[in-house]
């Protein structure tokens, strides 16, 4: 411990396309959607997180909203680091002479490139980080849901995020083979306006596609608890008059195919490429589940019923990932395989 280790605070983020999430001294602080609104005319944000997110496909010519990460990268950099500055500040460090050292660890995707990589660190280096490493979303997934990942075992994740799906088999504190793949929620929702547009001639925004992927998004047609019917508003596309129809499960399951039949074939390829002792040890062990797509109803018996594998669903799937990254800060010198 250093003499100035006090001014030294501890951070652990889950950067996410669709939600941003802090962990400091053990407890989720920050729970924020990842949006920013600002103005057009100067720049200025007027708002971040959840009262951004309220904004969202409501704001006139003169506020625009931007989600800055896309596909788990960050897309707007300006827009990233003002909004990890922001969120930094609802954490509330309160500091009497100086403002406190930053320690963080960053989760990001496992198919991220060099330079997306670095962008993520210059943003949290721009919001006040002096010393930062990066953990890999499934690795963050696995210590999250509490798999020994130093042990010589094989275990398979599948983190189905925002923006994209990371499916990894792990081992002795490294990943053997992973397939990141940009289909996640975000390609959910798109899927949903898509088919209201063409089935219903409604037109939908993003907030009212995610929502009815909350309500009866499922990924297969036979549930055995059924979500009730839900009532979708929007605009008739035909007269442009707003109108109100319901939709079932079913048909949502039926507009997701596509894009879960693209996460099956990516996990099958992930199995394929797996060393046969790991796959004898996923065999036992099976596959774990993590990330708000996770907890699409019907999405685990889906990819059972494919590869004949025992699937599990992480406990509170959304912040399995966080709480990996957390982990992971508390033992920021034993991990060998954070990003410096």
């Amino acid at each position: 411990m250093g003499m100035f280790s006090f001014l030294t605070k501890e951070i652990a983020i889950d950067l996410g396309t669709a939600n941003t999430i802090i962990i400091y001294n053990d407890k989720v602080v920050v729970d924020e959607p990842s949006i920013v609104a600002l103005e057009r005319n100067t720049g200025k944000i007027i708002a971040i997180g959840k009262r951004a997110q309220m904004m969202h496909g409501k704001t006139h010519e003169n506020i625009k909203t931007i989600r800055p990460l896309r596909d788990g990268v960050i897309a707007d950099f300006q827009s990233a680091e003002f909004m990890i500055r922001e969120m930094i500040k609802m954490i509330g460090i309160k500091s009497w002479l100086f403002p406190p050292a930053l320690k963080m660890v960053i989760c990001i995707p496992s198919g991220i490139t060099g330079v997306e990589e670095r962008a993520v660190k210059d943003s949290a280096e721009q919001a006040g980080a002096k010393d930062i490493k990066l953990i890999h979303e499934p690795m963050a997934a696995a210590i999250g849901i509490g798999i020994d990942v130093l042990e010589p075992t094989g275990n398979m994740i599948i983190d189905v995020g925002g923006g994209t799906s990371e499916i990894a088999v792990i081992a002795l504190g490294g990943i053997v083979n992973n397939t990141s793949i940009r289909i996640a929620g975000d390609d959910f929702n798109s899927d949903i306006e898509e088919y209201m547009r063409k089935e219903h001639n409604i037109n939908i925004g993003e907030r009212t596609s995610e929502r009815i992927k909350i309500e009866v998004g499922a990924a297969i047609d036979e549930l055995e608890n059924p979500p009730d019917d839900y009532e979708v508003l929007g605009r008739d596309m035909l007269t442009g008059i707003p109108k109100g129809i319901m939709v079932n499960y079913k048909e949502i399951a039926q507009c997701l195919d596509k894009s879960i039949s693209k996460i099956e074939a990516a996990v099958l390829n992930a199995l394929e490429n797996t060393p046969p002792e790991l796959s004898a040890d996923i065999y036992r062990t099976g596959i774990y589940l993590a990330g708000g797509g996770s907890m699409l109803r019907g999405l685990d018996k889906r990819i059972h019923l494919k590869t004949k594998l025992p699937v599990h669903v992480a406990e509170d799937p959304l912040r399995a990932v966080a709480r990996g990254t957390g982990i992971a800060l508390k033992n920021f010198d034993k991990f060998t395989f954070l990003i410096k």
